[in-house]
Parts: structure tokens; sequence; C-alpha cells
């Protein structure tokens, strides 16, 4: 049998315990190459060409590492060897005492151990082996944050606008709101990530925008991808928006087709001139990391106890989605919404008033579909009353909540109940 060559995709099959430099420095790979047919023009130019890469890499190996005198003390001589680390190995993090109490923190199971806690709070912009950083853990837990997020919100308002359900979900699991629950968790971020930082700390690296750190890497002169400021053009999706039509083509569909899961610009169609407010680098990295405690939890522990985990730190947060509306024409919309569900038209009436002739009058008018009261408000004039009026009765259209609300993922295992299929409305009002 032959034997594979670990090359650059080492990484991925190697025991987490050992870091690749450590085999390098171990054993040398040979730099000859043999083939079968050598005779072949093609294939000796081929093996030329992985000669010369392996060479090049023993050669960026040899200058990666540390140069430590031999005189030096044993316990100095472990402080180099971790300076050169681009994060803290995995056997520091089991005499780590912030690790353990975040352990403790979190209540997580025995059988989720430090040392995968130790690897959620490795971002990837501290280090970049994809083996010891949080990227696959942070992208299941996106995944999960959205799957449950998105199923507990519209199976508990099934009538909600697609652009509240978006501002909904940012606000349970977005940048920020993630970066306030790390805060809450006690999990304090490095000033600078490194082998020597104890494991219990937030290891990424500080900087204003991510949006910056994705344009410095567009513009090195590794990257093949073309700067978003340069002259010439992107090959952007066939509906996707260039960002001199970002202005106004930032449509509900749009948000839906091709953007990200909080209807916002995705990193291939942004532009710094169309973006305010962005998340900086350590609301990014602390996202990451409470993402990448989720996908730990469902990898060790299994479904039920991510889903106990999302409710417990997620969901069971208090929102108000009442406050997230805001309508242009409340009257107008109310309109269309009678006629679509065949109610008489709309009728504001008043129902009761005082002080009319006072300087702080208060009126309070009522919103009728035939002899049905849609909604109630109060203003200190006939219009201010109305508008409001109207702005309750879509409210009380559009929460609407059905009173045994399921999800679709408490139907899963042996021993779930039956699933009934949730209310599916038939959308918002489109004027």
């Amino acid at each position: 049998m032959k034997a594979l060559r670990l090359l650059r995709w080492s990484g991925s099959v190697l025991s987490p315990r050992t870091r690749p430099c450590s085999i390098h420095q171990a054993y040398r790979y040979p730099t000859k190459i043999r083939f079968l047919s050598a005779w072949n023009p093609s294939l000796q130019q081929h093996a030329q060409g992985q000669e010369q890469i392996l060479e090049r890499e023993e050669e960026e190996e040899d200058d990666d590492e540390p140069i430590i005198p031999e005189d030096m003390p044993p316990h100095l001589q472990k402080e180099a060897r971790l300076r050169a680390l681009p994060s803290p190995p995995l056997a520091e993090a089991t005499r780590s005492a912030k690790l353990a109490a975040l352990h403790a923190r979190l209540s997580l199971s025995p059988r989720l151990p430090v040392q995968t806690l130790a690897r959620c709070l490795v971002d990837g912009t501290a280090d970049p082996n994809p083996g010891f950083n949080n990227t696959a853990l942070s992208a299941l837990g996106r995944d999960l944050y959205s799957y449950y997020t998105t199923e507990a919100i519209l199976c508990r308002y099934p009538r909600l606008p697609t652009a509240v359900v978006l501002a909904a979900m940012k606000a349970y699991v977005g940048p920020k709101t993630l970066t306030q629950i790390t805060k809450e968790w006690g999990v304090e971020l490095v000033a600078e990530p490194g082998g020597e930082v104890d494991p219990g700390y937030l290891q990424c690296k500080r900087g204003d925008s991510m949006l910056d750190h994705q344009d410095s890497k567009k513009n090195s002169s590794n990257s093949p991808v073309a700067a978003p400021h340069d002259s010439q053009p992107r090959i952007m999706g066939v509906n996707q928006p260039t960002p001199e039509r970002q202005s106004w083509s930032r449509g509900v569909s749009s948000m839906t087709v091709n953007n990200d899961e909080f209807g916002g610009l995705t990193e291939d169609n942004r532009h710094p001139s169309k973006i305010t407010n962005a998340p900086t680098a350590v609301e990014y990295a602390c996202a990451r990391f409470v993402q990448a405690v989720m996908g730990a939890v469902y990898l060790h522990r299994g479904r039920e106890a991510a889903k106990t985990f999302f409710k417990e730190h997620i969901i069971s947060r208090h929102l108000d989605i009442g406050k997230m509306f805001e309508f242009k024409r409340p009257a107008h919309d109310l309109t269309r919404l009678c006629a679509r569900e065949g109610l008489d038209s709309p009728v504001a009436r008043i129902l009761s008033e005082t002080g009319r002739l006072s300087r702080h009058p208060v009126f309070i008018v009522g919103v009728f579909a035939g002899r049905e009261k849609l909604g109630e408000g109060s203003g200190s004039s006939l219009n201010e009353a109305r508008v409001r009026a109207a702005v309750g009765a879509l409210k009380g259209w559009y929460l609407y909540s059905p009173l045994d609300a399921r999800v679709p993922s408490e139907a899963e295992g042996p021993h779930a109940k039956p699933w009934k299929p949730a209310l599916i409305d038939i959308g918002e009002v489109i004027c």
C-alpha cells in the first residue's frame, strides 16, 4: 500500500491534541516524487513543480520556527514556545480557572470537555488554522440559531410581515445581541491573542469593522479577487444588486433572496458608502463565540440539549415585537386588508372626547368594519386618534398568536407528540 501524504489538508484529519508544526519538525517530507511513467515530459514538469512547492513550504516553516537559545532557562523556553503559537494550546485548557468557571456558569454537561470550550473562544482572526479555531462550530451554531429562531417566530406569530420577521431574528440572534450575551456570560476579550494567554479569554484581533478587514484581504497581493473600488466590472448574480443599485433595489424580495438571514447585506454585495452602524470586529467575534458554544452543545449532547440551551439563553428573552412595526399609510393598509378579507370598508368614529376647546384636548376614535370594532386610539387631534386606531387594528391582525402554538422541532424524537400543521397565513398586505 502507498502511504497518504498529508499536506495542506492535514489540519482537518490530525488529532486536535497535536499541532502540524510539531509534526513538520519531527519529520520532513521527502522532496522527491517518483512516477511510474517518468519518461512523460508533462509528468516530469508536474514533479518539478511539486518539488518546488515542498521546498518553499519547508523554507516558510523554518522561518516561522522560533529561535530559542540552548542556554535559556527551561521556564523561559516554554514561554518562548507559547509566544510563538497563535492561540493557547489545548493542554492549558485543563489548568485554566477562568475556563472552568465559564463551564460551570453555563451549566454545561461534563460530556462537553473544557478543551472544546477553549476552542470556541479562539476566533479565526487570532488563529487561521481551522483545526484550532471556532469557524466550523460557529457555522453549525449559526444555522441552528437561525432555524430555531425562525420557527419560533413564524409559529408564534404566523401573520407577521417579512420585514418584521427579519428584524425580530436580528434582535434575538444578531451580532449586537450575541455580544451582549457574551458580556453577560462574563467572557473577557484578550488585548492581543497568543499562546501564552489564558484560554479563558476570547482570542480575537481587534479592529474597527469586519468590512475593513475584508477589504484589506481583497486588496492584498495574494488575493485574486478585485476590490470593490476597482474600475473592473464585478461578476454578480442574476438579480444581485450592484453597489450602484443598492440605493433603490432594497425591497423585501431582495432582502429574502440576495441577503443574509437578517435581511442585511452579505459580504459579497456590501459597499462602504451604503453601510451604517455596521458591527465591529469584536462584535462579530463575540457572535461567533456564542454560535460556537451552541454548535459544541449540539455535537456533544445532541438535539434536545441544544434546544434546551436555545430556550434558556435566546428565546427566553423578552422582545416587544409590537414596537417593530412602522406603518407609512396605516389607513390605506387597513382598507386594503379589509378588502382582501371580504370585510366592509373601515370607518372611523368618535367614541368620546374631552376638552375640545381647551389647550389639551383628548379624542378617542374607533375604527369599525360594519358593526365590528377593529381598533381604538387616542390623541390630541382627530387625525392623530384616527391614525393610532388604524395602527392598533393592523397590529391586532399581524400580532395574532395561536393558543396551542408548536414548532416543528418539537415533533422530532421517538416520544414526541404527533405533529399538527401550523397556521400558514396568506401573507402581508402589498400596496
